[in-house]
């Protein structure tokens, strides 16, 4: 195979700021902890009113945070998505060409790149995010990335990308043309949002392609009706899923293949930023299991990659060493 893992998502330029004092949030009418979808005006009317605080830029989406954290793993990964043909989507491609090599990023002319403000709450680490999805939702064509496709061992997809619209048809032809050529399908739920909005969609992916699916507790709730504990099974047993991974936050995450029920523990750390954390995780995930390791190991770096993610601002680590000895501590833990 070409590639170790191949995904498609979202492609949008992160824009993070940190904030002393949340009554800014207020003054601007967010409602702190949640993702809200914004038009253009909107989100730079907020952005100018933080911009003087510090604001730093990197390539984000779901999706692409995963794939740049396994191709900084070591992973042969390739990301495709679509941008802006300006200033933002170059630095968007550049970015990403420096955690994994390369790209598969579609440039357009008739929107802006897409974009999200990530506000962060420096007292307790809880991210406030505006979206706006500018040229990112417009992918109405995969092109040459159905060769990646073809050949990877894993093609890795995300929530959001399915919501209704236009890119959901595509997406849909993209996950069973990986399928059908070979790919362990990874399916990460991306937020309840999406699991209540697609509801019926979602248990058919899971049901027809799914080999992998990574859901937090509160999405696992949302589809299932309940606890994270019993989530897991249910939906390993009504699917059929082959690897259900239920993400417990400070409790460590759970992981149930067949009749098999790993807990996985978790890494404890000073957060500063969640931004990501449940992205890191697949990337860790999916960076260990292209490697053949058993799925404890794969958790346990999944873990391991997640909690140095909270403990930086920002959605992907960028430091190889802390990376690489992360990679190799868990290695040697089940050697």
């Amino acid at each position: 195979m070409a590639w170790d893992i191949a995904g498609i998502g979202n492609a949008l330029m992160d824009a993070l700021v940190t904030i002393d004092d949340d009554a800014v949030l207020e003054e601007l009418g967010l409602t702190k902890g949640t993702m809200h979808l914004v038009d253009h005006p909107r989100w730079q009317q907020v952005y100018e009113r933080l911009r003087t605080r510090g604001v730093t830029f990197d390539s984000g989406g779901s999706c692409a945070n995963t794939i740049a954290t396994a191709g900084r793993l070591g992973c042969r990964a390739l990301y495709c998505g679509r941008v802006g043909d300006d200033q933002m989507g170059r630095l968007y491609a550049s970015k990403m060409e420096r955690a994994t090599g390369q790209h598969a990023l579609q440039f357009t002319t008739e929107m802006a790149t897409g974009k999200c403000l990530s506000i962060i709450s420096a007292k307790d680490a809880e991210r406030t995010m505006l979206t706006d999805l500018g040229a990112a939702v417009g992918l109405l064509d995969i092109g040459e990335f159905r060769q990646a496709l073809e050949n990877t061992k894993i093609a890795h997809f995300t929530g959001y990308t399915f919501l209704p619209g236009p890119m959901q048809k595509v997406l849909l032809e993209a996950m069973a043309h990986a399928k059908q050529n070979g790919a362990t399908i990874s399916l990460d739920a991306a937020d309840p949002f999406v699991v209540d909005t697609i509801t019926d969609l979602f248990w058919d992916m899971l049901e027809k392609y799914t080999d992998l699916v990574f859901l937090n507790e509160e999405e696992a709730h949302h589809l299932t009706g309940m606890k994270a504990e019993v989530a897991v099974d249910h939906i390993a047993e009504r699917a059929k899923v082959k690897t259900v991974v239920v993400k417990l936050g400070k409790r460590g995450s759970l992981v149930r293949s067949g009749e098999q029920r790993i807990e996985i523990p978790v890494h404890l750390v000073e957060a500063k930023d969640t931004t990501g954390a449940g992205d890191a995780y697949a990337g860790g995930f999916l960076a260990g299991l292209s490697r053949g390791w058993d799925l404890e190991r794969c958790g346990r770096l999944a873990s391991h990659v997640a909690a140095i993610t909270v403990g930086q601002v920002g959605a992907t680590v960028k430091d190889a060493d802390i990376l690489g000895q992360a990679l190799r501590n868990t290695a040697q833990m089940s050697a």
